[in-house]
């Protein structure tokens, strides 16, 4: 397992060993141990399964009261995956990293609690993984307007599908801090 460095303390990229041969390939994709070993320790306890049309933009999403760690892959296609720092009092807050997933690449994200995710759909068809460290809250769910100009993130679509209720998420700045997860340095 390789660890990339995302330039955001505590997201990390992920390449797993992938081996192939003449029947096809084999990839592991979570092994707790080989995990820890270099420094999650989360401990997961719900798998989803998206498939998003190309120019799919899902999220950015995040719990307060039940916050989620996800470890993310794309078993078809490509997606652009960010992470967004909302931790209050983190040093990071409001920046965000950026990594492109692919079938091809086997590649993944880690994303510590805390961080809202946002992925978009870069193939006419994306399958998207993604392994929770909380159970789903729609009580507890919250979410960031993914086009908010403080990011300046260019998603490279024109004007990306969205669902209605991600696209009424309102700015960064606009959220009460009391709805924002805290920072806790480890």
């Amino acid at each position: 397992m390789e660890k990339i460095d995302t330039g955001l303390a505590g997201v990390i990229e992920l390449r797993p060993r992938v081996f192939r041969d003449s029947r096809g390939l084999f990839v592991e994709t979570y092994h707790r141990d080989r995990f820890a070993e270099i420094g999650i320790h989360d401990i997961f306890i719900q798998d989803n399964h998206s498939v998003s049309a190309k120019g799919t933009l899902r999220g950015f999403h995040y719990q307060l009261n039940r916050p989620q760690a996800k470890l993310c892959w794309v078993v078809e296609g490509e997606v652009m995956d960010v992470a967004l720092d909302i931790r209050v009092g983190s040093p990071q807050f409001g920046k965000w990293a950026s990594v492109r997933l692919s079938a091809a690449a086997k590649n993944q994200i880690y994303i510590p609690a805390g961080f809202a995710h946002a992925f978009l759909a870069l193939t006419d068809s994306a399958q998207f993984v993604y392994k929770c460290s909380e159970f789903y809250d729609p009580a507890s769910e919250h979410g960031i307007l993914s086009s908010d100009p403080a990011f300046a993130i260019e998603w490279g679509v024109g004007a990306p599908i969205l669902s209605e209720r991600d696209s009424k998420f309102p700015a960064l700045d606009s959220i009460p801090r009391n709805l924002l997860p805290p920072y806790a340095p480890r």
